[in-house]
């Protein structure tokens, strides 16, 4: 018979007898084989994003709150100090962009005037003017846009902090609630809820979190829509997005933990609030944002009118 490691083939039983002897007179390693890696306690596996389960715990652990009163309270706190000034920033950028309507306006017919002057000194066709027209008022629109420092991609900075920070926020929640078995956090959640939900590990059973969550967005995107403006057609498109997105988030925060359900409900409701106080003509002056012609002195009269009158089930 040959060893293990010989040329000579061996039957199974053979081989399997003979590769145990070897294994068990073979000399131990110099250097051991590194044990995979375990996650210390406090940091469940498949924790992401790094630091967000353990600011929670920080959070909770500083003001002493119960885990539901602490998921609102540091709702409201991300969104009365990161989004509300962005939002403020952006209503100055809008208000801007609008009051600069009626120059760019004016600057369209004049330049639609010289287009035509010069097309027929030169013989241009109807495209070649249409092309100049369009070339020359997209620079005249950006030289606006650039004495006035109102860009409008600059307004969607809200929206590049505030998505990836509520889905921060939503998996940190998630791995609190859904991370390792036994682990003391865990614990603290499936106990740390009130009213009818008190396992913030489990989800909502009454749907009273999902659909109160739809609610809240619904009113959001009411609310927007109710402005009296022209609206484009993308406008629209987004709205009706988003309205879907109200909708089909009622069932999907019944399949999560309560925890992430009641962060949804209470940034929303923060939201919702925040959008009311910049409808507000002392809070816009006092955010420097300047007066706009659509601007109203009754700005909640005009939103109660506007969904009544939507609303209204009179004919």
């Amino acid at each position: 018979r040959g060893s293990c490691g010989g040329r000579r083939f061996l039957t199974p039983r053979a081989a399997r007898g003979s590769c145990s002897r070897a294994r068990a007179s073979a000399p131990e390693p110099l250097v051991a084989a590194r044990p995979p890696r375990s996650c210390p306690r406090s940091c469940p596996h498949g924790t992401w994003p790094p630091g967000g389960r353990d600011g929670l715990v920080a959070l909770q652990a500083a003001t002493g709150l119960p885990w539901w009163a602490a998921i609102v309270g540091g709702a409201a706190l991300l969104r009365t100090a990161v989004t509300l000034p962005l939002a403020a920033h952006q209503g100055r950028l809008l208000a801007k962009l609008e009051n600069l309507q009626p120059e760019i306006k004016k600057l369209a017919e004049r330049l639609r005037y010289e287009v035509s002057v010069r097309g027929k000194q030169l013989g241009w066709s109807e495209k070649v003017a249409r092309f100049h027209f369009k070339k020359n008022l997209r620079r005249i629109i950006t030289e606006l846009y650039i004495r006035d420092n109102c860009h409008p991609f600059k307004a969607t900075l809200l929206v590049w902090v505030q998505i990836p920070m509520w889905v921060c926020v939503s998996l940190a929640l998630r791995n609190c609630s859904v991370g390792a078995i036994g682990s003391e956090v865990q614990e603290q959640f499936s106990a740390g809820g009130a009213l009818w939900f008190t396992d913030l590990t489990a989800p909502d059973s009454t749907w009273i979190l999902p659909v109160s969550l739809g609610l809240v967005n619904l009113l959001i995107v009411e609310i927007f829509d109710s402005q009296k403006k022209e609206v484009s057609r993308f406008q629209k498109l987004a709205t009706n997005f988003f309205r879907v997105v109200s909708v089909v988030m009622i069932p999907v925060a019944s399949t999560v933990p309560s925890s992430m359900a009641l962060y949804w409900l209470s940034s929303s409701f923060m939201g919702l609030s925040h959008n009311l106080l910049l409808r507000s003509p002392t809070f816009r002056r006092l955010c420097c944002i300047p007066r706009t012609k659509s601007d109203s002195d009754t700005p909640y009269k005009d939103i109660a009118s506007a969904l009544t009158t939507k609303y209204s089930f009179k004919k």
